[in-house]
């Protein structure tokens, strides 16, 4: 234990366009529940303090988060540190008529993107959000609409850079003409690799970040479903790859990244982080964790180092055509169907 207390989290930048964040951000979706049992607020405040004490600065949260409490939370966490030492995320366009984000819909309607973003700011306590992403992308919307209104919101001060989140090629070229994109959030882990034919290459073309999230497969490397059993009211029950006949078939691969593991004396879930870590230093995951003994072990996949050709010993461990079920409860909202219109006017 010691020795993880003693790594430094590296800070790099994010994007081309001047954001600069702690090289492993914290996702804070699942201390507002979802994944597991919400937290009581004393408890979720004292995990984010304790990823600020270990040198974390880059906080991920979105308006549908709870919904809304999650802000409110990360908010109050925030308090602690000068505001301009901390990297702040959040997000709008999905609208719930559920808990559970089944039937959600989608919104990049523009007078939409600015409410969203006047009751975040709010939520949060923060006279500005630093990094605010469309959250999933709206197909009946030009892109060049919804950007227009977050370059107003740029130009007011009131949010610093923009993301993307689970945007089409086209989309994502399309955003960063009207105005820079710095950072395109994509679910990226061993046994999620839809992202680097198409999306990471263009990404680095145009100068932008990749935030990965999910990067231990929905908590997967971690033991989740194989070692750990999944929590009573946890909404992975219900996803594709953790439903009782997938998760049999997908156990293989805990076993190979566990055994692969031993080999760089680290958990499997360090070595399946460190393996993201390791993409390059324009990527940077997200995990999210509601205990402080896996947020030391996460950090600590940061002393981790792969060659290439131990990244490809890594990458073959988990073929991705062999893995069972889909990535998504909404494979419809994923990038692979997020273009939208053009412009009347085009």
């Amino acid at each position: 234990m010691a020795e993880e207390q003693t790594v430094v989290i590296p800070r790099v930048k994010l994007g081309s366009q001047g954001l600069e964040v702690s090289k492993l951000g914290f996702g804070c979706m699942g201390l507002s529940g979802m994944y597991n049992a919400p937290l009581s607020e004393e408890v979720g405040i004292s995990i984010i303090k304790e990823a600020l004490n270990r040198g974390i600065t880059f906080f991920d949260t979105a308006d549908v988060y709870g919904p809304h409490t999650n802000e409110i939370l990360v908010g109050k966490a925030l308090k602690q540190l000068p505001r301009d030492k901390i990297q702040l995320a959040t997000k709008c366009g999905v609208v719930l008529k559920s808990l559970d984000f089944r039937g959600a819909s989608i919104s990049g309607n523009p007078e939409y993107v600015r409410a969203c973003c006047e009751a975040s700011l709010k939520r949060l306590d923060v006279e500005y959000i630093d990094l605010y992403y469309q959250h999933r992308i709206d197909t009946s919307v030009p892109i060049e609409e919804t950007m227009g209104e977050l370059k107003k919101l740029v130009e007011e001060g009131k949010i610093k850079y923009i993301g993307l989140s689970e945007a089409s090629p086209d989309t994502i070229r399309r955003a960063h003409a009207v105005h820079p994109i710095t950072a395109v959030q994509m679910e990226w882990s061993l046994w999620t690799r839809d992202i680097e034919p198409e999306i990471v290459p263009l990404c680095r073309e145009l100068g932008i970040a990749v935030v990965a999230y999910s990067p231990l497969g929905r908590g997967f490397f971690g033991g989740k479903a194989v070692v750990e059993s999944l929590p009573a009211e946890t909404l992975l029950k219900t996803h594709p790859r953790f439903t009782a006949e997938n998760v049999e078939k997908n156990k293989v691969f805990y076993t190979r990244i566990g055994n692969l593991a031993k080999k760089h004396g680290c958990s499997p879930a360090q070595l399946a982080l460190a393996w993201v870590l390791n993409q390059g230093d324009d990527v940077v995951p997200i995990p999210g964790t509601t205990k402080i003994r896996n947020l030391v072990d996460n950090i600590g996949a940061l002393r981790i180092k792969l060659t290439k050709d131990e990244l490809k010993e890594i990458s073959d461990a988990v073929p991705i055509d062999e893995v069972a079920g889909v990535r998504s409860y909404n494979f419809s909202h994923t990038f692979k169907f997020a273009d939208t219109p053009l412009p009347k006017n085009a």
